[in-house]
């Protein structure tokens, strides 16, 4: 465990933020951030595909006005942590289970720093496919806090079983590690304008999110390959059909989504008998990077779920 690169005036979190570099059993280098700031306990915040620990400091600084620590992951493959092909533009993961060496890399450092217990999770998007494989095993989590979980990728109907058939495809003749269609090496908040974004309709946290891209380029990610998408598909079948874990759990999902698909969250979370789904009016993908009503909303709705369940 070493000290890793953090951009703080970036991140715009609590002054405390720092991050480490670790290395998970697989030999691939991640980076964990953490803010060590509130007793109450400690958020584990798992990100997106294409976020970075950075992305995450304005909702640092939230938790912490709460009386919460933070910790973000930079998953192999995005962010400053290792990237798995030559393209370091080009999102990819040799196995979707594979995240799993990640998380539990942030779990030993926040054993090694002390950070406060109970743990909890908020898991965005990508994150939230990883964090819901987690907590169906062995996990020291209370409570878990999704936010527009990617349980299935927003494809058109009539498309998804062309997607099925270009897996085995791209294994056969060796295009995994071609950009997935429709996808491409720029980022996506500094090549779309914001008008009609699919992320935020809140323009100060726009400009926030591009700004972080220009300044650090290397923390930029565009889209994934054929080969994550592949490997995403098969494990969001496997989600789908795993049994849901004993847990208490919201998901938080915008009305207006257009990234995951919101028919397969309102399918699980109807069968979770110890979740509920909470439906925010107008919000897009990042509800935490929505506008100040539903951030507020948000992190309020968070604390009050964290604190009943500590």
């Amino acid at each position: 465990m070493d000290r890793a690169p953090f951009f703080a005036d970036l991140a715009e979190g609590p002054a405390g933020g720092e991050a480490y570099w670790l290395t998970a059993e697989d030999g691939v280098r991640v980076r964990v951030a953490t803010w060590a700031e509130g007793s109450k306990g400690t958020v584990f915040i798992l990100p997106g595909r294409t976020e970075y620990c950075e992305k995450y400091g304005r909702a640092a600084g939230e938790l912490a006005d709460r009386g919460f620590s933070s910790l973000a992951i930079d998953y192999r493959g995005q962010g400053l942590a290792d990237r798995l092909l030559p393209d370091r533009l080009m999102g990819h993961v040799d196995r979707f289970p594979d995240y799993q060496h990640d998380i539990r890399e942030a779990l030993f450092l926040a054993g090694e720093k002390s950070l406060p217990k109970p743990y909890f999770m908020i898991a965005h998007s990508m994150g939230g496919a990883i964090g819901l494989r987690t907590i169906m095993g062995l996990h020291p989590f209370r409570a878990a806090l999704f936010s527009a979980p990617m349980w299935r990728i927003n494809i058109a109907k009539h498309l998804r079983p062309v997607a099925w058939a270009l897996n085995p495809l791209a294994r056969a003749t060796g295009l995994g590690n071609r950009y997935a269609p429709t996808t491409g090496p720029a980022p996506y908040t500094t090549s779309e304008p914001f008008d009609d974004n699919m992320l935020t309709r809140d323009k100060d946290m726009w400009a926030y999110m591009g700004r972080q891209i220009t300044a650090q380029p290397d923390l930029a990610l565009g889209g994934p390959s054929m080969h994550w998408l592949a490997e995403a598909m098969v494990e969001l079948r496997h989600l789908r059909l795993a049994r849901r874990p004993n847990l208490p759990v919201i998901t938080a999902l915008g009305s207006n989504e257009r990234i995951v698909e919101p028919e397969r969250i309102h399918e699980i979370m109807g069968t979770w008998v110890t979740g509920t789904l909470d439906l925010y009016d107008g919000a897009e993908h990042e509800i935490m990077m929505e506008t100040l009503p539903h951030r507020r909303r948000f992190f309020d709705s968070a604390a009050a779920f964290f604190d009943v369940n500590a």
